[in-house]
């Protein structure tokens, strides 16, 4: 059914839809309103025989479903930022014993200092923790990415990550069309776990392992991971048949076919990147887009044939490796490696700074002239960031960044209104 409705609530309904027996969840912004409205739908009898289960903080969440998933249950939580890496032991736990639990990440910014709104890092900060990352566009994608997710995390016996950029995802309302029970029964059958605690066949998960075995079970998970490069382009085809619309995959290009020039990103800025790219077009400037859908484990192969042609290639990204500047960037040069292609890295949209057309187009022209620095960072204020510089070589207890730069912003704000 396609109704008007706000991205979390779609992605709630999505979620029911799979027939979850256990979610346990924290609540933390701008994850909140999808565990509220699943709490509501299991209270009022909307969600089948699901257990919802109220506890004491996000390591708990995490842990309650390793329990749960490891007793045969369907399972769900979603977190965020702070949130995510509370529970960042659970998370490798979770990954280690190969449970397949789903997760949405809201993505937000990691303080300090202290930002509820939107970038990457959080999810950025455990891409290595051994889940699948799977990134939404669109709300629409966002609710179907979770229905796919059970699919893959099932089949897989693997925890699968959904991130969709807070705020402006989870707070959005979009027309999303939330399908029909019997449709998702169809695609998803019931859970039949590959690993099961069975009182009548006693067996132990989480034994200790030492340096003997440990590479091994290592490298066993490794490899099951990389099943995943084959498995979520199959069940996007399936789910594309089932329900008639594409969503997910590994990697969508947008007017690549001659493209000059790439601009590589995930998440909701895909949108305002097309748009860019429809203007440049009109410039005459071939540019094109790369979204990359699934970032773990992260489709080389699939990248490296949609940016074959192009000249050069720009990463924007919603995060910092701060020392080092761009982590997304740091895997397209691994995946282009042997080839010329030279590859920018953009930083963009920190703590939920806008990400303009305008500004995007500016990158562009800019990255073709040869004149970014790397890593660029978009809009950065440089006169900010010059009077803050300055007061701390002349000052040796200069105070807090973090304040003394929201004062400069502030004043120059002032002064120009």
């Amino acid at each position: 059914m396609r109704a008007q409705i706000e991205g979390s609530q779609a992605v709630a309904e999505a979620v029911v839809l799979c027939r979850p027996e256990v979610i346990a969840a924290y609540p933390i912004s701008p994850q909140t309103h999808i565990v509220e409205r699943l709490s509501r739908m299991v209270k009022q009898g909307d969600a089948g025989r699901c257990q919802y289960l109220n506890v004491e903080s996000e390591f708990a969440a995490l842990s309650v479903l390793i329990g749960a998933s490891a007793a045969g249950a369907r399972t769900y939580t979603a977190t965020t930022s702070q949130g995510l890496l509370f529970m960042a032991e659970a998370v490798y736990n979770a990954a280690g014993l190969g449970l397949p639990i789903v997760m949405t990440i809201a993505n937000r910014a990691v303080g300090a200092p202290i930002n509820i709104w939107n970038d990457h890092s959080d999810s950025m900060a455990l891409r290595d923790a051994g889940w699948i990352q799977l990134y939404a566009e669109t709300n629409q994608e966002a609710a179907d990415l979770h229905i796919q997710a059970f699919q893959l995390a099932e089949q897989l016996s693997s925890p699968v990550m959904v991130c969709m950029d807070g705020y402006i995802l989870t707070h959005a309302y979009e027309p999303v069309d939330v399908p029909d029970q019997n449709l998702v029964d169809a695609f998803l059958p019931p859970f039949s776990p590959v690993q099961v605690l069975d009182p009548s066949d006693p067996i132990s998960i989480g034994s200790m392992v030492g340096p003997e075995a440990f590479t091994e079970v290592k490298y066993l998970a490794y490899q099951q991971q990389l099943r995943a490069l084959a498995l979520v382009p199959e069940v996007a085809g399936d789910f594309e048949r089932q329900f008639h619309r594409l969503s997910g995959g590994l990697c969508t290009p947008y007017r690549m076919e001659d493209a000059d020039i790439a601009v590589i990103a995930l998440g909701s800025v895909i949108g305002t990147i097309k748009d860019a790219v429809d203007e440049l077009r009109l410039e005459g400037i071939a540019a094109g887009c790369v979204k990359i859908g699934c970032y773990r484990p992260f489709p080389s192969l699939q990248l490296r044939a949609a940016l074959e042609g192009v000249s050069r290639a720009i990463v924007v990204e919603k995060d910092l490796a701060v020392g080092m500047g761009g982590i997304v960037s740091v895997d397209i040069r691994m995946a282009l490696q042997g080839s010329a292609v030279p590859v920018h890295t953009v930083i963009a949209g920190l703590g939920g700074r806008s990400i303009s057309i305008a500004s995007l187009k500016r990158m562009v022209i800019e990255a073709r002239a040869e004149r970014l620095n790397e890593p660029h960072f978009l809009d950065l204020n440089t006169t900010v960031i010059d009077a803050e510089q300055s007061r701390r070589r002349e000052q040796r207890r200069a105070g807090p960044v973090a304040e003394q730069v929201l004062r400069a912003v502030n004043a120059i704000g002032a002064r120009t209104t």
